[in-house]
């Protein structure tokens, strides 16, 4: 199951919305004290990659799809939130639209708010709506 290896990925961009990038080190001890496999480290790495390349467009996004909170004005546990689903469906075509949406709402409401859950959903199923964005 990746719901504990999204967790991960979302702690460790979370991390970095307070002071930059997330070091290896870093990373390594909480793929260890997740107690993940290689499988799931490699689906992190994959993801962490992804958000480094895209992030720029992954905030844009969410400027254009979220009516009246501009990217820098979202909560950055939301905001880390809809970065990893975003590097699901856009750029990992093997993982269903479907399953990010439900893993960020689950993300959030462990994480977040119920409201947060609510508004990642509404926003990145408007994302989901316009795919070749």
């Amino acid at each position: 199951m990746r719901t504990i290896a999204r967790e991960t990925v979302f702690k460790i961009i979370f991390s970095t919305q307070f002071g930059g990038e997330a070091d290896r080190g870093v990373r390594t001890a909480l793929y260890r004290a997740n107690k993940l496999t290689d499988e799931d480290v490699a689906y992190c790495e994959r993801v962490l990659a992804v958000i480094s390349e895209h992030s720029e467009q992954f905030g844009c996004l969410l400027d254009e799809h979220s009516a009246s909170f501009p990217e820098k004005r979202i909560f950055p546990a939301d905001k880390s939130i809809m970065f990893v689903a975003l590097a699901e469906i856009l750029y990992m075509d093997d993982i269903p639209d479907k399953v990010s949406l439900n893993e960020a709402a689950n993300i959030a409401s462990k994480y977040s708010s119920e409201k947060s859950a609510s508004f990642i959903t509404g926003v990145l199923s408007a994302i989901c709506g316009g795919k070749n964005v």
